[in-house]
């Protein structure tokens, strides 16, 4: 649906800068849009390489781990058709762990992998209550450094780029909350119902 919309958006720009005899200044936008974006895919990979290693020395280093423990009890509560020791946890919480230093690329992955998991412990074709409240946190933008965010206003010579880390985990901490609350409303909202 995102594609047939962003379709539309070209098709009517380009036909209304056909209209009005803008087309030599569409074709600029054009190129300078897209050599500006391959500039800045490049300049991030500097820095996501660097979170992902620091993640790898974390993990062999059994940080990841020692985090993992500190956030299973949540997890476990917050999954509870998922078997403690069910590999779907260990992927849960590493998901959980790379999107709070703002590594959704680190992120996606791991949470495909726990996705698959929680499918396979449901053996259903429908979205499970994990997966929902899973999809729930994801969206939420759960983030207490937005490593990419950093990137890009360091990339654009920012005076301050980690100053919107205060703001990033006050409103990550709402989302969270609020998708949170949402999902249990409305679970126990279909459980009364049966």
């Amino acid at each position: 649906m995102i594609n047939i919309i962003w379709a539309c958006m070209a098709i009517v720009g380009i036909v209304f800068a056909m209209f009005n005899g803008t087309m030599d200044e569409v074709n600029k936008a054009i190129f300078e849009s897209a050599s500006e974006a391959v500039t800045l895919a490049i300049s991030l990979i500097s820095i996501l390489v660097f979170w992902l290693g620091i993640m790898k020395i974390a993990e062999n280093a059994g940080i990841l781990k020692g985090i993992a423990r500190v956030f299973r009890p949540v997890i476990v509560k917050l999954f509870p058709d998922i078997p403690k020791d069910h590999p779907a946890i260990g992927y849960i919480v590493s998901n959980i762990t790379a999107n709070l230093f703002g590594l959704g690329n680190a992120a996606t992955p791991l949470g495909i992998k726990a996705m698959e998991e929680m499918k396979r412990i449901s053996g259903s074709e429908t979205a499970s209550r994990s997966m929902i409240t899973f999809l729930a946190l994801n969206t939420s933008g759960l983030t207490l450094v937005p490593t990419t965010v950093i990137a890009i206003r360091m990339q654009y010579n920012s005076v301050s780029p980690t100053e919107i880390v205060g703001t990033t985990i006050i409103a990550s901490g709402i989302a969270v909350t609020s998708a949170i609350l949402i999902d249990r409303f409305y679970h126990y909202k279909s459980t009364w119902r049966k």
